[in-house]
């Protein structure tokens, strides 16, 4: 609550001054980490939530599956439906609903309409996660935007590390249901702030699916590229996400107390890794920064598989973890950016595609890991280097000559 109440004031303090990039930057980056918050924030809580809904872990667990298909699913609709109508109406109105529904949450006693109501949530958070990127595509272009994302990003990766935190403190006042309390106020805060948000989509938007635009959309080489590679980027992450509980603390024997400071420092490489991006976007091409990012996580990743296989020291792996999540963040503030300065596709659509497909990718990799086992780091990584292996080949295989910022 804080780190809530820090950013309440700071938006206070700019609310009048909409073109505050500060103001800007901290209401979009909150709005674009709403997989986190809604994910990560109630992690500490699923232990007791078994107990108290009276059902089994493998039900609960799967609440983070529905949230996760109705952020996905969320994304396609509430996108287009921005292009036509505007940005405001629909990003008030989904948090409006995620406001609700996290209050509902915090007051249910069934595990089936719990269930319900986190799809429901999911697909009202998806108006955080799509609009966020077409609301910077709106207002900037070139240079401006590219950083722009970068720092988007850099909060985005800070949420992972303060979700579960604010969800552990909020359970040392009082039980589980705080949780989605706190979610519900979160949920009203940001509406607050983006009523102060000017209306930014374009007065007058092409239909969105018709058939020029699909044509436009399906033959954009220069969007599928930087699209599929923060597919396969999600992958890498999600392979991590998955596994890093049970390696952490199965196969590395660290305490909890140890795993969570690891997952915060790793968290806190995504913020920097995206932050790194931003700068030097203004010295370099980002399409010429991200051909030589894949391939140095490739021999990052590889060397990992190697050290599994040989020698297998635990540090090395650490190490190797801490590199890989960073260079998620690199990867995807600059992806982000290219996928989203495409002419011709709609800001709505061009986000909407863009996080559907990663949470695509979250959805196959997360399961691959538990497949394979997780009583060495070995398998997460070489799942890891199979989709960098798919993305420097959707590099290639759909580049342009044409020159990119």
């Amino acid at each position: 609550m804080i780190f809530l109440s820090l950013i309440f004031r700071i938006g206070l303090v700019f609310i009048m001054k909409k073109k505050s990039s500060l103001w800007l930057v901290l209401l979009l980056g909150t709005l674009s980490a709403f997989g986190p918050l809604s994910l990560d924030m109630y992690l500490p809580g699923l232990p007791a939530m078994t107990s108290s809904l009276h059902t089994s872990a493998s039900l609960i667990q799967m609440s983070i599956s529905t949230c996760i298909v109705g952020l996905a699913l969320g994304q396609l609709v509430i996108g287009p439906i921005s292009d036509r109508i505007g940005r405001k109406t629909p990003l008030i109105i989904g948090l409006a609903v995620f406001a609700i529904t996290s209050f509902a949450l915090a007051f249910t006693s069934n595990i089936w309409i719990f269930l319900a109501i986190r799809f429901l949530q999911g697909l009202a958070g998806a108006s955080g996660n799509v609009l966020s990127r077409a609301l910077a595509k709106d207002m900037f272009t070139g240079k401006k935007l590219t950083r722009f994302y970068a720092n988007l990003m850099s909060i985005n990766g800070i949420f992972p590390v303060i979700s579960p935190i604010i969800g552990s403190m909020t359970m040392l006042v009082g039980p589980w249901n705080l949780i989605f309390v706190v979610l519900g106020f979160i949920g009203i805060f940001l509406i607050i702030n983006s009523i102060f948000l000017p209306e930014t989509a374009p007065k007058e938007v092409e239909t969105t699916f018709s058939r020029k635009s699909l044509s436009t959309l399906g033959h954009a080489k220069d969007f599928w590229q930087p699209t599929l590679i923060l597919c396969m980027a999600n992958g890498v992450l999600f392979c991590y996400i998955s596994g890093s509980s049970f390696i952490y603390q199965g196969v590395f024997h660290l305490n909890s107390t140890q795993f969570s400071l690891m997952y915060a420092l790793n968290g806190c490489g995504i913020a920097f890794g995206s932050f790194l991006a931003g700068r030097m976007a203004s010295y370099f091409r980002s399409k010429k920064m991200v051909n030589i990012n894949l391939f140095v996580t490739l021999i990052i990743i590889g060397l990992m598989v190697l050290n599994g296989i040989t020698i297998g020291s635990h540090l090395l792996s650490m190490i190797g973890i801490f590199l890989i999540i960073g260079s998620f963040g690199f990867t995807t503030a600059l992806a982000t950016d290219l996928a989203m300065q495409v002419p011709g596709i709609n800001a709505g659509v061009s986000s909407a595609m863009v996080g559907l497909f990663g949470n695509i990718a979250g959805g196959i990799s997360s399961p691959l890991v538990g497949l394979f086992g997780t009583s060495s780091p070995t398998p997460m990584f070489a799942i890891m280097l199979i989709f960098q292996v798919i993305s420097i080949g959707a590099f290639y295989l759909l580049n342009t000559k044409k020159a990119v910022a």
